[in-house]
């Protein structure tokens, strides 16, 4: 409910928010910024080694997402709002990949694939709770309110968290401290950082603007919230099933579909206006970017084995990379073309190119997953 709050709530209350104060300009600069601080985030996560800092850094993104959501409610000053996502972008890294990586030192399973999916659903839940708690108090509040009640709501939920991912200080003394692998960092791996990258762009731009899409599509306005819930609840589902699939076929394969039916996603509004295949593009983004997170950041989970924080930071930070950028060339086209065509065109092309990628991993052959 932290990444919840820290990211995705943004996006459900775009709408609201743009006919009241944001531009969409704006909203991507605000974007950006939250990835950037997102990226800084990931960069910090590979310094920390010793588990006990790694839980207080989770619990410190936890705390960051509760008060810079609670920033939002009650402030409208855009400086504060800057310092804000950024911060907000620092806690969801503590938030998703520190915590991944605890979650993954507290499985003690021979084979975590499934349980990963079961952990990554949880984002799935946190667009569905953030939008359904939205749409809720926007029937009788503002955009500002939803803010408030999301904030309050994640400072309940977090405690739970906090309990749940600790470490008896006496316990997994053999992971306190696991020196860093620089040789793990093989030519096989710098590519697959490389196409995590194009994800963090097939990411970002419908994770940020997906119901302003839909909305400015002739005949469609209003139905943007409805797209985002599709989002939410396809995602629930999807990581458990794509890591399902990862258990059974081999994981490069199951990234590389599921990279094509996300750009079969992003292109779809690009080409129609019709409300049923515009869901299926929610859909597809929704069953789809949840997924390739988990995918990816088991396969580099179990790559790295004993330390997976190292190399899951440096793909999270390549990821963050592509957040980054992603907002700012978005709006620039926007404002150039009055439209999101052109946006979505070059996101899908930059996603494309991260199947070729993952198909030139196969011929490197030097590493087999199932």
């Amino acid at each position: 409910m932290g990444i919840g709050v820290a990211r995705f709530a943004f996006t459900s209350l775009l709408p609201p928010m743009l006919s009241d104060y944001l531009t969409v300009t704006n909203a991507g600069i605000l974007a950006s910024i939250n990835f950037a601080g997102y990226l800084s985030g990931a960069m910090f996560s590979i310094t920390l080694k010793d588990i006990q800092k790694k839980v207080f850094f989770f619990r410190v993104g936890l705390v960051l997402s509760i008060f810079t959501t609670l920033m939002l409610a009650t402030t409208t000053n855009t400086t504060l709002w800057i310092i804000s996502r950024i911060f907000a972008g620092f806690g969801s890294a503590m938030i998703l990949l520190v915590g991944s990586s605890l979650v993954m030192l507290k499985l003690n399973l021979e084979h975590k694939t499934k349980a990963m999916g079961i952990h990554f659903s949880g984002i799935g839940f946190a667009i569905v709770i953030s939008e359904l708690v939205s749409r809720q108090v926007l029937k009788y509040g503002t955009w500002s309110d939803a803010w408030l009640v999301l904030s309050l709501l994640a400072f309940i939920i977090s405690f739970y968290s906090m309990y749940i991912l600790s470490f008896d200080k006496d316990a997994h003394g053999e992971m306190k401290k696991i020196k860093s692998k620089t040789s793990i960092f093989t030519p096989y791996v710098i590519i697959l950082i490389l196409a995590y990258f194009t994800e963090g762009v097939g990411f970002v731009v419908q994770g940020t603007f997906l119901p302003e899409i839909i909305n400015t599509l002739d005949g469609l306005e209003g139905y943007g919230n409805i797209g985002w819930l599709i989002v939410g609840i396809a995602g629930i589902p999807s990581s458990i099933l794509w890591m399902r699939l990862a258990h059974k076929f081999n994981s490069v394969d199951v990234i590389i579909f599921a990279m094509l039916l996300q750009v079969i996603g992003i292109l779809i509004p690009a080409f129609s206006t019709n409300i049923y295949l515009n869901l299926l593009s929610a859909a597809l983004y929704g069953s789809t970017f949840i997924g390739l997170v988990a995918l990816f950041m088991n396969l580099g989970g179990q790559i790295s084995k004993s330390n997976p924080v190292i190399l899951m930071g440096s793909m999270t930070a390549a990821y963050g990379i592509g957040q980054v950028g992603a907002p700012l060339y978005s709006v620039a086209l926007i404002s150039y073309f009055g439209n999101f065509n052109t946006t979505l065109y070059l996101t899908a092309f930059i996603v494309f190119l991260g199947v070729l990628l993952m198909l030139y991993t196969k011929r490197l052959n030097s590493y087999t997953s199932h």
